[in-house]
């Protein structure tokens, strides 16, 4: 077994902007497990919100390099419950090993992940195209850049919210979503929450800060629109103080460190009655295929990463008007086809 880690520059198609910051290249690392000729990738691309950078990242799986190489590919999880000691304060670097540990998973036994978890595609959620925050025009000409997508994602956190949705209502039938990435308060969310649902929004994601966790009882009974975390549900042990606050959870692979994790996250929050999602941090392929094998669990899914994106670095499953094509190779079904930045290791 060989480590390798390799850096991206991923150029967005438009400035992202959320309520926190914008984002005109997205910094992104690839793991590569490589085995008698066999290639695992997996993702996690950089964020200063969660302190990840593509340097921290690359020195926390340098340090258990050892560990890594002399791993016999078998059972992912297995191998993550090894490695999360060591791994704990790195979710991000985590995240990208798990997902290539599964891409090499499946690739060695000639299948791909989802079947290998014993999951099928008979019902699958259709993905949301997210809209960034931008003037009102330009949103709209974003929204009609995309056309035919059921569901549209709607990044909010401005004086001017409501106003944004009322516009893009006019140009589409489409479900929204949207997204105030802890931009609200809590009498703002219930307030907006009954103009919303008005405009045929399903639901809220994150409206308070994470840190508001005690605020949150009171927005999910009065709220007239089911509200889902996201900052606040970033680890397994986030789902069961969820639970109570929220109707739902948004699972972000790189936040609680990759599939194995996600898996159990899915597993307890549907015992405690939540909905689940699962969304991206504006990942490549790499790690839109990696969200591909999880979404037969899923009630919702935000995996238009890639579709954001002006240039991808691979093939792999793919996002088109929110229905997600899977590709014939096995594992995550995973295959770089871009030179990278650089060579970490």
């Amino acid at each position: 077994m060989q480590l390798h880690l390799y850096e991206f520059d991923l150029p967005m198609r438009h400035v992202f902007t959320i309520s926190r910051g914008s984002v005109v290249v997205q910094k992104t690392l690839i793991v590569d497990l490589e085995e008698n000729g066999l290639h695992g990738y997996g993702e996690a691309t950089a964020n200063p919100y969660y302190g990840a950078t593509i340097e921290n990242m690359a020195a926390a799986l340098a340090g258990v390099r050892a560990d890594i190489e002399r791993w016999s590919p078998g059972d992912p999880a297995q191998f993550w419950d090894a490695l999360h000691p060591a791994l704990r304060e790195h979710p991000f670097a985590h995240c990208a090993l798990d997902q290539a540990a599964h891409d090499l998973w499946g690739k060695k036994a000639a299948a791909p992940v989802y079947r290998l978890w014993g999951l099928n595609l008979d019902h699958l959620p259709p993905s949301n195209y997210t809209i960034g925050i931008d003037s009102i025009e330009k949103m709209v000409a974003k929204l009609q850049e995309f056309p035919g997508w059921p569901v549209y994602k709607i990044k909010l956190g401005t004086e001017h919210d409501l106003e944004i949705v009322r516009q893009l209502r006019r140009h589409t039938d489409a479900v929204f979503r949207v997204d105030a990435n802890c931009g609200w308060t809590a009498d703002e969310t219930i307030r907006n929450a009954a103009v919303l649902r008005e405009l045929n929004v399903e639901f809220i994601e994150q409206p308070l800060p994470a840190e508001a966790l005690d605020q949150m009882p009171r927005v999910r009974a009065e709220s007239l629109l089911p509200i889902i975390a996201d900052e606040s549900c970033g680890v397994p042990e986030d789902v069961a103080r969820c639970h109570g606050c929220f109707h739902g959870v948004n699972i972000k692979l790189v936040k609680c460190g990759g599939l194995t994790p996600a898996r159990r996250m899915i597993a307890q929050a549907r015992q405690l009655g939540l909905k689940v999602m699962v969304g991206c941090m504006t990942e490549s392929t790499v790690g839109i295929s990696a969200i591909a094998q999880l979404l037969p669990q899923l009630d919702y899914v935000d995996m238009d990463g890639a579709v954001l994106l002006a240039q991808d670095i691979a093939t792999g499953a793919t996002v088109q008007r929110g229905v997600c094509q899977y590709p014939p190779q096995d594992g995550n079904g995973v295959q770089l086809t871009a030179k990278p930045l650089r060579t970490l290791a």
